[in-house]
């Protein structure tokens, strides 16, 4: 897998610098659109344009299933992994009308569903029937895990392709919060207690009941943390692998990428600490009501665009955040300077 440490392209200073200056010549006050500003100079840079857009959105979704699930750490049972697959395919879910409103382009991939689906517009790269149970075994084998991350890779392969502007990546996988969670504890030196959330709805016996199971998985694969690689490996789910991938992918080819919420950001983590020069190409949505989720903020240093309160995944929280990024980049555009509009600057 030589390609999951290939370095990203560096972002145009040149580009920044310039959209920079055309920010400080319009119509406004320096510094008054805010982060709006700052996500618009991110974009120059990384698309190598002056004024950058965001037409062509791609999103994948990846959904595999868990053994942990057996544990219990869930409200729902395993066998609405398979559902909302079904759901996704035939146009039913939240990221389906998300996805229709801006004109995106959207795939669904099972990476390891238990429950094997055939669909016309189903993309199967399976690693294997779910994971195994993280709590008694390592999650996946090596070849597993390196046939999810390829999964992910070839996702970002098709968005370029496709000459897409901005990636985003989607999951579903009923017990994935509990590897989230697993992975968050080992690669950041948490305590599940202070992570560990309701995940699907659990009440606080469910949740204190997910805590340990968590320890139970941080206790068996001791060894693995603070690799990343190995920790995906032991702790992780193959959707949470195939993001991870499809990330360092997307920042190699140059594909700016709008990551969702808390297990999406388990992988940009994953993915920053695989290949660093990752990190300039990532944007956080939004802040997931997981409690957990601000302790990879601020790992990342990273300013989500939204808080919403919103826990739903399957790419979602940064669908929703993308109208967000087109007016961004549609006021750095249209908005007249300071010379055409006739108005006087600062004095």
């Amino acid at each position: 897998m030589h390609w999951l440490t290939q370095p990203c392209p560096t972002p145009d200073a040149a580009l920044y610098q310039a959209a920079q200056q055309r920010q400080a010549q319009l119509t406004k006050p320096a510094g008054a659109l805010g982060e709006l500003e700052t996500v618009v100079m991110r974009l120059a840079a990384l698309q190598r344009r002056e004024l950058p857009t965001l037409n062509a959105v791609h999103i994948s979704v990846f959904a595999a299933d868990h053994g942990v699930a057996d544990e219990a750490v869930s409200a729902f049972p395993q066998a609405v992994t398979a559902q909302m697959v079904a759901n996704f395919l035939h146009g039913g879910a939240a990221i389906n009308v998300l996805a229709q409103a801006l004109g995106a382009t959207l795939e669904v991939i099972d990476v390891g569903v238990k429950t094997a689906l055939t669909h016309p517009a189903l993309i199967s790269q399976r690693a294997g029937d779910g994971t195994a149970n993280s709590a008694l075994h390592p999650a996946m084998s090596h070849a597993q895990l390196h046939l999810a991350l390829q999964a992910g890779a070839d996702a970002a392969n098709r968005a370029h392709t496709q000459q897409a502007d901005l990636f985003i990546g989607g999951e579903m996988g009923i017990a994935n919060t509990t590897a989230a969670t697993a992975l968050y504890c080992a690669l950041l030196d948490l305590v599940p207690l202070e992570v560990t959330g309701a995940g699907t709805g659990l009440d606080r016996a469910g949740i204190l009941h997910k805590v340990t199971v968590v320890q139970r998985i941080l206790n068996l694969h001791r060894a693995a943390h603070h690799d990343p690689l190995e920790s995906l490996r032991c702790m992780g789910g193959f959707e949470i692998a195939a993001l991870t991938g499809a990330y360092l992918r997307a920042a190699q080819l140059g594909i700016p990428v709008l990551v969702d919420g808390f297990i999406s950001t388990a992988a940009a983590l994953l993915a920053v600490r695989i290949q660093p020069s990752v990190h300039p190409w990532l944007f956080l949505s939004h802040t997931s009501a997981e409690p957990g989720h601000a302790f990879a903020i601020d790992a990342l240093q990273l300013r989500p665009l939204l808080d919403l309160g919103m826990r739903l995944g399957e790419g979602s929280g940064a669908a929703v955040a993308v109208p967000l990024l087109r007016m961004a980049c549609a006021l750095h555009a249209g908005m007249a300077t300071f010379a055409e509009a006739a108005v006087a600057g600062k004095l």
